[in-house]
């Protein structure tokens, strides 16, 4: 499988003449998605006795952890080839914790920039301060979670909203879920009156998923303001995003906080051991 994917990526990139179809594709291409239904059991531990993929000959699939692993090796490997050519690269954005093993989720964290769904950070807090302090992206789809794994009410997007992790509203097989010809409006109109979420919010939630989109830079600065890459105030230009000054500074703020204590927790663990 990764020799199909990626053979024919590597030779378009060290001579774009021999694949000119998949060359040009792929100036097209942001990223890469995993999907799979996380929910079937995993027999085969992912550890350092595991098999190679080249020598895998278990009946036993491999486990999600094995499979981000060596797609981020090899995405991380075009990446640095490309990078030295003067050419476009990838991210890794599969979906990640919409059921299973939280494992899947130590995974995104490790491997990914951002990650789709995340349901099941709701069962490890440990994991969910983790993505908040980091800010990985998550982009959920409630209404694809409705359909299959969570009802609709109790999908945590508004509680992670809430305490700041970094969360959008995309969509999911929108030509399943979905009975618009707008299926995001559709995610947003809905999600606003189920979860009661304020103009604010819904700028906000609009502005984070810009943030983590792999549009060009010059697309975001139109869309967020000149500044948009910068931190805190400095990179919210309100007429813009129409996220208001107050909240922006409020994000960023209890975030620094929130760090500014886990150093200073580390700092002290330190002198502890030196004394």
């Amino acid at each position: 499988m990764l020799q199909y994917l990626f053979g024919p990526m590597f030779e378009a990139t060290i001579d774009p003449k021999s694949h000119p179809e998949m060359a040009k594709f792929l100036t097209q291409v942001i990223g890469f998605d995993s999907v799979d239904d996380e929910s079937i059991p995993e027999l085969t531990p992912f550890n350092e006795d595991s098999e190679t993929p080249s020598n895998w000959t278990q009946v036993e699939r491999p486990t999600y952890a094995y499979y981000i692993y060596y797609m981020y090796c090899n995405i991380l490997s075009l990446n640095h080839l490309r990078r030295e050519r003067g050419m476009n690269t990838f991210v890794l954005r599969p979906h990640c914790g919409e059921a299973g093993s939280p494992k899947h989720l130590v995974a995104g964290f490790m491997l990914t920039q951002n990650i789709s769904h995340g349901l099941m950070l709701r069962k490890a807090p440990a994991l969910q301060y983790l993505y908040y302090l980091n800010q990985i992206g998550i982009a959920m789809s409630p209404l694809s979670n409705n359909a299959l794994f969570l009802n609709y009410n109790q999908n945590p997007f508004p509680e992670f909203f809430a305490k700041g992790l970094n969360v959008t509203l995309s969509t999911d097989d929108p030509l399943i879920f979905h009975y618009t010809e707008q299926p995001l409006v559709e995610e947003y109109s809905i999600a606003a009156q189920v979860f009661k979420l304020r103009g604010t919010d819904v700028s906000e939630v609009a502005r984070n998923s810009v943030l983590m989109c792999g549009f060009e830079d010059e697309y975001k600065r139109y869309w967020l303001g000149k500044d948009y890459d910068k931190e805190g105030l400095a990179g919210n230009d309100i007429a813009k995003s129409n996220v208001p000054n107050t909240r922006a500074a409020y994000r960023y703020e209890t975030l620094v906080q929130e760090l500014t204590y886990i150093c200073n927790i580390v700092k002290n663990a330190a002198n502890d051991d030196d004394d």
